[in-house]
């Protein structure tokens, strides 16, 4: 336990990419001797993971977007929200509210800021997300899991600290552990994962680009593929006819087993796989979703390309042909895949989750800890006055409808 117990408030959109680091975060601050609750919609109550000691508020969280016929609807939930917030902080008495993004997560940091509770967001993907631009300028502190961040005004830097995504500790046990033997007459094993709902696209693309491989590869492949519940039988046929193993599902329980033996990963890049494959240390082809907000996948790639741990192919590029290509170039010898392993590996932030509670632990105090990470140190008790936020919500109301 670290200090005095307090009592903290996260809040976050209904999606695995919100809710899993704010998971992570819970456990850590649970372990530290402090009280946790969540804010979150009926999506995020239900989705898989929630520690049993976490009690979830769900909260109205109106929807705005560009359509002018959404923004009265979506501002009258989102304040009714807000007041459903403040009746919850006035008998939970938090220290600190912590937005990990997602549009439930902005009435528990309007109503944060109206009551004079210290609040901070935290980041998952390079480019900040809408709910957390809006309240940037009201938070106390923005936890970043990737530097330079887009969208991230630089009159913020003074708040911004560089802490990384938290990843399930049983992934983090791997981190130590040797990247998997490959060898020139050894198995290839390869694992596809398409995010929490699988992905169409590697569905029809990944079975064939792995058959496009030179026979003496080809022969070697072991493939581990997690499909949609509709495109199973298809896929399954598609790697019979190839004659290439494959164990396909809708979900495997065991990902981090199998994570740890796979010598290549291709699949999305959401901000918990890329935090999850940096942290093992594992090679990847990732085909970031196109559609995603503000291309924000896209942003994610590009600390991992460049310090050689993975590549990144546009889905509009993302043919069998060009798979074909990026595999044999990674896979063709038994070094370049374990120098691509060490490039992910270097990129990971393995004590995110640390950092992040720390952050928050001191937001509640007269000096906020500084964790931002430099050259792959931390730099520690570089204080910043704290002051609690005390702008009128009205003023963040007016901006809400303006997106």
């Amino acid at each position: 336990m670290s200090g005095a117990s307090k009592h903290f408030v996260l809040a976050a959109g209904g999606t695995g990419g919100h809710l899993i680091p704010a998971f992570a975060l819970a456990i850590e601050l649970d372990r530290r001797g402090h009280h946790v609750a969540l804010i979150t919609d009926e999506r995020g109550a239900n989705i898989p993971g929630k520690p049993d000691f976490l009690p979830a508020h769900i909260l109205p969280a109106g929807r705005i977007t560009k359509n002018p016929l959404s923004w009265v609807p979506g501002l009258r939930s989102i304040m009714e929200g807000r007041r459903m917030a403040l009746r919850l902080f006035e008998s939970f008495e938090p220290s600190a509210v912590i937005g990990f993004g997602g549009y439930p997560a902005a009435p528990a940091l309007l109503a944060s800021t109206s009551a004079d509770i210290p609040s901070l967001v935290h980041e998952q993907n390079a480019v900040l997300g809408r709910v957390n631009r809006l309240l940037a300028g009201r938070v106390q502190a923005i936890a970043t899991a990737f530097p330079g961040v887009k969208r991230l005004k630089a009159k913020y830097a003074d708040k911004v600290h560089l802490v990384g995504n938290p990843v399930r500790p049983e992934l983090l046990q791997l981190r130590d552990e040797p990247f998997p033997a490959f060898t020139d007459d050894g198995l290839l094993r390869v694992l596809v994962t398409g995010g929490s709902q699988g992905a169409n696209i590697l569905s029809e693309i990944v079975p064939d680009g792995l058959a496009m491989l030179q026979p003496a590869l080809r022969s070697r492949l072991q493939v581990t593929q997690q499909c949609r519940a509709e495109d199973l039988d298809a896929v399954r046929e598609r790697y019979r006819a190839h004659d290439i193993p494959a164990e396909l599902g809708t979900y495997f329980e065991d990902m981090a087993a199998r994570l740890a033996d796979a010598h290549l990963f291709i699949g999305r890049a959401g901000a918990s796989t890329i935090a999850e494959l940096t942290a093992v240390g594992r090679p990847a082809i990732l085909v970031p979703l196109p559609i995603a907000t503000d291309d924000h996948q896209t942003d994610n790639t590009r600390e991992v390309v460049k310090a050689g741990g993975a590549r990144a192919i546009k889905q509009p590029r993302f043919t069998a042909k060009e798979l074909a290509k990026q595999i044999q170039a990674m896979a063709q010898r038994p070094e370049t895949l374990a120098t691509a392993a060490h490039g992910a590996w270097n990129c990971g932030r393995p004590d995110a989750v640390k950092d992040l509670a720390d952050l928050i632990e001191s937001s509640g105090g007269a000096d906020l800890m500084d964790v931002i990470r430099v050259d792959g140190k931390h730099r520690q008790g570089a204080a910043q006055s704290v002051k609690p936020a005390s702008s009128a919500a009205k003023d963040v109301s007016a901006k809400v409808g303006s997106e």
